[in-house]
């Protein structure tokens, strides 16, 4: 018994679950939020072949998901912006109640543009993804609500539930339909609308669990007109004022319209910049090339998202619903537990070959996924893809930690996202006016090849590039294992200003204070600071 119970604290402590114990009960709301919602969005993913049932053409599909990703651009960016002024947890309830109203439209209507206008201008996942305002605020929150001790293991528990939330609706969604569509008096239709009442309910109960959050989500930051780097840079070459009164005294001043036209483009143009404005030239250079890879990456994704892969397999083989909702939320639940795995795969071989190494794999599958005449051998393909789709989420959360300063770190996550779902758009209109032209199949090659090369500049272009610590003077270590190790596991530890870790397995810098070498070959939580600080396991 002894040996069990020290076994079930290991894991308890190995695992994070002791870091949602510690953060506290909004920890646990955050998380239960995102996952009820998530499994929401697995009732989503019969989008296409919703419309399908109801006579809409390929193109108008590919349309519909294409306007809907804008207008998630749109709503996230907005809400967004105004999260920490108005209250995060306004924001989210406002987003719950834009789901409630999406769910009764689709619920009650089989109009093409009633159906367009609530999924634009409401909460719709059109893909089955996360692209609404609900992400970035959460996680926000809960970066606010941790310690740089826990913050990984938290954020790492609110990828895994909610992707097994996602299976279980998913799983659900299919269950439900098959039963309903075969009940005397049923159509598939209104099985279909049966999934959106269910969406909206769970809006609701999203709704009342934003309620019970505390202040304590809130941000405690003074409101701060905050001037920026690129936004000086204009002002200062647009305002002459202050260089005129410099040289002399004598010189008229600028007219105060005029001025005040100035001053108000300035802060119309700090606005819409300030997330890029926010990031350092050198942080810059190396994010142009990681968000254009992004981008390609969402490209792809958006060619072939899941709701659009099922209906592919729907016109295919004409299988079951049953069986495609089995075949989906398996292969859900797969990435949910492969996701769990991905930080110990990062310290064993390092972050950027853990994204490119899971990645290929899936990669291949989409390339392929059209080949197969056999319905089982496309569901074997459908469950590499997306069982290894979500691994390179932690490890490139860890990379972008370990090569911007943590002051930079919202920018630059704000700005993937949007470029993310931005590149994600032009995909369906693309695969739309494939499959109407009988193409299909094109949309899944040109979407593979895209991740493919997606995976072959990842390592091109940073496999090799040296990972630094953004606190202060901080010694720079070359991004290989060890490195990727060290990266991974001090990722959120912003606090430790003065303790700088050297890795002497590939160089030597020069002396500091408090610096002790990190040495590889420890066991794992071995190595302490100087400080007498453990490293973040």
């Amino acid at each position: 018994m002894p040996a069990l119970s020290r076994s079930i604290i290991w894991l308890y402590h190995e695992f994070g679950l002791s870091a949602i114990h510690k953060t506290g009960r909004n920890a646990y709301l955050i998380i239960l939020s995102r996952s009820l919602r998530m499994f929401a969005y697995g009732s989503t993913f019969i989008l296409a072949l919703f419309f399908n049932e109801l006579g809409f053409t390929d193109y108008q599909i590919g349309l519909f998901f294409t306007l809907t990703l804008l207008g998630d651009v749109v709503l996230g960016t907005l809400l967004t912006l105004i999260a920490d002024r108005v209250g995060r947890r306004r924001i989210l309830l406002a987003g719950s109640g834009l789901m409630v109203l999406s769910g009764t439209v689709f619920a009650y209507f089989d109009n093409f543009g009633i159906l367009l206008v609530a999924s634009i201008v409401g909460v719709i996942s059109a893909t089955g993804g996360d692209f609404g305002p609900f992400r970035s605020i959460e996680e926000s929150m809960l970066s606010h609500l941790t310690t740089p001790e826990t913050r990984a293991d938290v954020l790492a528990w609110y990828v895994a539930t909610s992707t097994l939330g996602l299976a279980v609706g998913s799983e659900m969604s299919g269950r439900i339909i098959h039963t309903l569509e075969n009940k005397p008096g049923w159509t598939l239709t209104w099985a279909y609308h049966t999934l959106f009442w269910i969406y909206a309910v769970m809006g609701v109960v999203n709704a009342g669990l934003m309620l019970l959050l505390t202040e304590a989500c809130e941000s405690k930051q003074p409101e701060a007109e905050n001037y920026s780097r690129l936004q000086d840079e204009e002002e200062t070459v647009e305002s002459p004022r202050a260089e005129s009164h410099i040289a002399t005294s004598n010189t008229a001043s600028t007219p105060l319209r005029s001025r005040a036209k100035a001053g108000w483009i300035g802060r119309s143009l700090g606005f819409f910049s300030q997330p890029l404005s926010q990031i350092s030239k050198p942080t810059r250079l190396v994010m142009y090339k990681l968000w254009l890879l992004l981008a390609l990456d969402s490209v792809a994704d958006g060619m072939v998202p899941i709701s659009i892969t099922q209906y592919y397999i729907n016109e295919k083989f004409h299988p079951f619903k049953a069986t495609l909702g089995d075949a989906q939320s398996g292969a859900t639940l797969l990435g949910s537990i492969s996701t769990i795995f991905a930080g110990p795969l990062a310290r064993k071989i390092g972050l950027i070959n853990t994204m490119v190494f899971t990645h290929i794999p899936s990669s291949a599958a989409v390339l392929l996924f059209s080949a197969p005449s056999s319905l089982w051998l496309t569901i074997v393909l459908l469950l590499i893809r997306t069982g290894l789709n979500s691994m390179d989420q932690a490890p490139r959360a860890a990379f972008i930690a370990a090569v911007v300063k943590p002051e930079e770190r919202t920018a630059v996550m704000g700005i993937a996202s949007t470029l993310r779902t931005l590149a994600a758009t032009l995909g369906p209109t693309v695969t739309g006016i494939l499959a109407g032209n009988e193409r299909f199949w094109i949309a899944f090659v040109a979407a593979g090849c895209c991740r493919l090369v997606y995976d072959a500049g990842l390592y091109a272009m940073f496999v090799n590039m040296p990972l630094h610590q953004n606190e202060g003077d901080v010694a720079v270590v070359p991004s290989a294992e060890v490195a990727d190790e060290f990266a991974l596991q001090n990722l959120g530890n912003e606090d430790e200003d003065d303790n700088i870790v050297e890795i002497s397995s590939f160089h030597t810098v020069e002396p500091r204070p408090k610096v002790e070498r990190f040495d590889s070959n420890k066991p794992r939580g071995s190595s302490t600071l100087s400080s007498g600080i453990e490293l973040a396991s």
